[in-house]
C-alpha cells in the first residue's frame, strides 16, 4: 500500500508562501518546447489512428476475444471464493469456465427462441407495413419528394427484410461461426491462464508497481460495472417485456432481450431499444400504445440508469458523459456491435494503460471524468461565494451611521 499511497495527484496541501515571479523564459527555448509538445501530440494521435485501423481490420477475431476476456474477469470471483474454501485450482478453473458457458448458453437459447417467434409472426404484418410505408410516402410527396424516391421508400417497407437486418448486423460484425468458436475456445483457455494472474501480479509489482495498481483497478472497475449493469439490465428487460406483453405488442420477448443488451450501451442504447416496440405498438394499438410505451420505457430507464446505477456503480467508471458517448461511437466503428456493448470496459482498459499506470498522466483523470476532488472544490468555492454575497448584502442594508460607528470603534 505504501507504493500506491501517493498515486492520486489531487491531495490537499497547505498554501505555499508567495514566491518571486519567475523571470521571462528564453523565447527560443519556449518555441522549441512548444514545437516538441505539438510533435508528441501529433505522433500520439497518429499512433492512435493506426491502432484503431489495425483493430478494425482484425475485428472478426478481436471482438470475441475481448468479450471472452471481460466474461472471465467478471467470473473471477467464483475462482477466488472456491479457492478460499479449499477447492483445488483445477476444479476452480473448470467452475469459472462452466459459469461463463452456462450464462452464454442460456442467453443464446433465449435469443434463438425470441428470433424464431419474431420470424414466425412477421408475415402477418406485411400488409400493415406496406400501408405504413404508403402513408409515409404520401407525407414525403406533400413536402416535395420526387416520385422515384417515393417508390423506393414504399418498396422498402417489407417486414421480411427485418430478418436480413438482424442477420446482417450479427454476421457483418464478427461472423456467427467464427465468433462462437473463438469465444468458446477462449473461455476454455483464459480461465486456465487466469489462475496464474495473482502470482504474476505479485511478481511484477516490485518492478512495475504503477502498472500492477492500474490493472488491479481496471479489473475491479470492470467487474463492478458489468455485474451491476447485467443485473439492472435484466430487471429493466423483464419490466419492459412484461409491459409490452400486457399492451399486446408482438415479439415482446425479443424486445425485452434487446432492452437488456442496449442497457450496456450508454446514452444511445435507450433509443435503440425503444424504436422497434414503438413501430409494432403503433401497428397493433395506434398512438395510445405508442405513448404508453414511451412513458414506461422513459420511467424505467430514468430510475435504473439515472438513479440506481450511478449510486451502485459509484466511482468505478469515472468517465465524463461526453467521453462515454464518444467511446460508444468509436468502439462501434472499430469493432461493430460488440464494440458498442463493450465500449465502457474497453475505454477503462485504455485509461488504465495510458493514464492510471503513469503517475505523470494521472492528473488527467479529472479531465476525463474522475471529479471527486473537483466536486469538493466546487462546493467549497460555492460556499465561499455564497458567504461573500451574504456579507455584501448585509453591508448594503446596514445604515451609514452604524457603519461610521463601527469604524470609530475599530
Amino acid at each position: 500500500m505504501a507504493a500506491v499511497s501517493g498515486f492520486w495527484p489531487f491531495r490537499r496541501r497547505t498554501k505555499a508562501p508567495e514566491a518571486e515571479p519567475p523571470s521571462d523564459p528564453d523565447p527560443e527555448q519556449a518555441t522549441n518546447a512548444a514545437n516538441g509538445r505539438a510533435v508528441r501530440i501529433l505522433l500520439g494521435l497518429a499512433g492512435g489512428v493506426v491502432v484503431a485501423i489495425g483493430m478494425h481490420a482484425i475485428a472478426g477475431i478481436l471482438a470475441p476475444t475481448l468479450l471472452a476476456l471481460i466474461l472471465v474477469i467478471c467470473a473471477q470471483p467464483v475462482r477466488v471464493w472456491l479457492e478460499r474454501h479449499g477447492t483445488p485450482s483445477g476444479v476452480a478453473t473448470g467452475a469459472v469456465a462452466l459459469t461463463t458457458f452456462a450464462l452464454l448458453a442460456g442467453f443464446v437459447a433465449l435469443l434463438i427462441l425470441a428470433l424464431a417467434q419474431f420470424v414466425g409472426m412477421l408475415p402477418q404484418y406485411k400488409a400493415q407495413f406496406q400501408a405504413l410505408g404508403q402513408q409515409f410516402a404520401n407525407w414525403l410527396s406533400s413536402i416535395g419528394i420526387s416520385p422515384q424516391d417515393l417508390k423506393t421508400v414504399t418498396q422498402g417497407f417489407d417486414p421480411t427484410k427485418l430478418v436480413n437486418v438482424f442477420t446482417g448486423v450479427l454476421g457483418g460484425a464478427f461472423g456467427l461461426v467464427t465468433f462462437g468458436v473463438i469465444v468458446l475456445t477462449m473461455l476454455i483457455l483464459m480461465p486456465a491462464d487466469a489462475a496464474y494472474t495473482p502470482t504474476l501480479l505479485r511478481q511484477l509489482k516490485p518492478a512495475k508497481p504503477n502498472l500492477v495498481y492500474a490493472m488491479a483497478g481496471f479489473a475491479h472497475s470492470v467487474r463492478r460495472y458489468m455485474v451491476v449493469t447485467t443485473v439492472l439490465g435484466i430487471v429493466q428487460g423483464v419490466i419492459n417485456g412484461i409491459a409490452l406483453w400486457i399492451l399486446g405488442v408482438p415479439a415482446a420477448l425479443l424486445w425485452a432481450i434487446l432492452s437488456f443488451l442496449c442497457s450496456f450501451i450508454p446514452n444511445v442504447g435507450y433509443f435503440l431499444a425503444l424504436v422497434p416496440p414503438l413501430v409494432f405498438g403503433y401497428l397493433v394499438g395506434g398512438w395510445g400504445t405508442v405513448i404508453a410505451i414511451i412513458v414506461i420505457y422513459g420511467i424505467v430507464n430514468a430510475v435504473v440508469q439515472s438513479v440506481v446505477q450511478p449510486k451502485v456503480v459509484g466511482n468505478a467508471v469515472a468517465l465524463s458523459q461526453t467521453l462515454t458517448f464518444f467511446s460508444v461511437l468509436l468502439w462501434a466503428v472499430v469493432l461493430g456491435a460488440i464494440g458498442a456493448i463493450l465500449a465502457i470496459p474497453l475505454t477503462l482498459l485504455f485509461r488504465a494503460i495510458l493514464v492510471d499506470s503513469d503517475p505523470r498522466a494521472r492528473i488527467w483523470r479529472a479531465a476525463i471524468g474522475d471529479l471527486r476532488e473537483t466536486k469538493d472544490l466546487m462546493k467549497a468555492e460555492s460556499a465561499e461565494a455564497k458567504a461573500e454575497r451574504k456579507s455584501a448584502k448585509l453591508a448594503r442594508h446596514t445604515p451609514a451611521a452604524d457603519r461610521n460607528a463601527e469604524r470609530k470603534e475599530e
